[in-house]
């Protein structure tokens, strides 16, 4: 009897720590509203936010897969290494990021003479500063860290 209960015990106790990592107890991510381009105002003259989403990491590594070739090995016939283009990744990220404005609007891409997500996301911030500045923002919000000279100029200020 004693063992049984013990076992008991033991079972509860491991039930119960399994239970914190169910589906259910996960924090939602919620979505961040972001100026991107000063170039976009609204009727007053701000600057019009838009919604930015959390990508997943099944996502991600979608986005990673798609952005990667296979570089010749110099001196190495046959060989090949992967190298992620880095410019395209980011780029695909952003636009996968961005609700609202949609990005995958006919009618808006055809007002840009665009036809993709991606090239509509650089029209629509054609500014160098703006769009390298939106890059660092949904790198922090994807949950990506800080690069080291990101860090040293933050504890410098």
């Amino acid at each position: 009897m004693l063992k049984e209960l013990q076992i008991a015990e033991e079972r509860e106790e491991i039930m119960s720590k399994f239970s914190r990592f169910m589906k259910g107890n996960k924090v939602k991510k919620e979505n961040e509203r972001y100026a991107a381009t000063k170039s976009l105002c609204d009727e007053s003259g701000n600057p019009l936010e838009w919604e930015f989403r959390h990508i997943t990491s099944k996502e991600n590594e979608k986005l990673r897969d798609e952005c990667t070739i296979d570089v010749q090995v110099t001196g190495r016939p046959n060989m090949f290494r992967p190298r992620l283009q880095s410019g395209k990744y980011l780029q695909k990220m952003i636009a996968a990021s961005v609700v609202e404005p949609d990005l995958y609007d006919a009618q808006l891409q055809d007002s840009y003479g665009v036809k993709t997500p991606e090239e509509l996301l650089l029209e629509l911030v054609d500014d160098p500063g703006e769009y390298s500045e939106l890059s660092a923002f949904i790198q922090r919000f994807q949950g990506f860290d800080l690069s080291f000279q990101d860090k040293v100029d933050d504890a410098k200020n």
